[in-house]
């Protein structure tokens, strides 16, 4: 993995290779960015042979949390959610804002089991919130998905030390 391969991408993937992918020894291949969802530096790529779609997150004025979408485009045209029988082992969401910095590192079975993914083309969801641990939600519900988000979220804490390596281990080889 050369780091000419990464050379624009987006700062919070940037920092995933620096902070988690190459201590760890995490075998990476170049990612492939995906225009259509370049607005969340939509990308794909494998790590230690897991396929593994990447989004940054963006924060929304006047609620907690940040949004992210996670979609694809169908073979007949129209976007879609991912489905749980598509070839993405791991969804991986970078957040970044005042507060702090990491990533949500979530099996594709996990967003299957919230509602995230769909399941046989039924159900799922193009976007959602997600709630870093610094996130402080109001309503029951945003509380409940933080509590659920939390348990694969890597603290990456200002970007400028290194991840737990047991921790990203266990995030990435669930």
């Amino acid at each position: 993995m050369t780091d000419e391969a990464w050379a624009g991408l987006h700062g919070d993937l940037l920092a995933a290779k620096a902070l988690v992918y190459d201590p760890a020894g995490f075998a990476c291949s170049p990612p492939v960015p995906e225009p259509e969802s370049a607005a969340y530096a939509a990308c794909g790529f494998t790590l230690d042979g897991r396929s593994v779609r990447f989004r940054a997150a963006r924060t929304t004025p006047a609620r907690a949390g940040q949004f992210v979408t996670l979609w694809q485009r169908s073979e007949a045209g129209p976007i879609r959610p991912f489905d749980a029988a598509d070839a993405v082992d791991l969804f991986v969401v970078g957040c970044r804002d005042g507060e702090g910095f990491g990533q949500f590192v979530f099996p594709r079975e996990t967003l299957r089991d919230h509602g995230i993914v769909s399941s046989g083309g039924s159900g799922g969801r193009r976007g959602f919130r997600v709630y870093p641990p610094w996130a402080a939600p109001t309503g029951p519900a945003a509380r409940r998905t933080q509590a659920w988000q939390v348990r694969h979220f890597l603290g990456l804490g200002d970007g400028g030390g290194l991840a737990d390596p047991a921790r990203a281990r266990a995030l990435y080889h669930p």
